[in-house]
């Protein structure tokens, strides 16, 4: 499952959808909006996305994963548009065998997410905003 939406994310209906009978872990993230950005005091965050682009690279990051480590599911959903504080922006979802290959594939899929996948992101502080381009490390 990998999807683009302005609706909020359901955690639920991804696991779900990654979840299989050979699966004894399921690794779940949220990237969640918060109120403070380097130094500055965060209001709310605007997503844009190339949506048919973004499905293809989650994708491609999916197949990235499926060589690297041994998963038996894998699923990406973000949120654009509008978020406020405490809303969520991403979720990332992966399943294997145990734990440390859900947790490591999860971890390098964020990642790749991060660097990859045409979504920018508007910062709205109390002062100004900015358009937060590609990774940004420990973000």
């Amino acid at each position: 499952m990998f999807a683009i939406t302005h609706e909020p994310l359901d955690p639920a209906v991804l696991v779900e959808a990654v979840r299989v009978d050979e699966s004894g872990a399921v690794a779940l993230f949220y990237g969640v909006v918060r109120n403070e950005n380097m130094g500055r005091n965060v209001q709310y965050l605007e997503y844009d996305v190339y949506p048919e682009m973004a499905i293809k690279k989650m994708q491609e990051i999916a197949d990235e994963v499926r060589a690297k480590y041994t998963i038996t599911g894998i699923g990406v959903l973000h949120r654009v548009g509008r978020l406020e504080i405490g809303e969520t922006s991403l979720l990332v979802a992966v399943s294997s065998a145990h734990r440390v290959a859900a947790f490591e594939a999860c971890h390098f899929a964020v990642d790749r997410i991060k660097q990859v996948v045409p979504i920018w992101k508007k910062e709205v502080w109390d002062n100004g905003e900015e358009w937060i381009e590609g990774h940004v490390p420990g973000s």
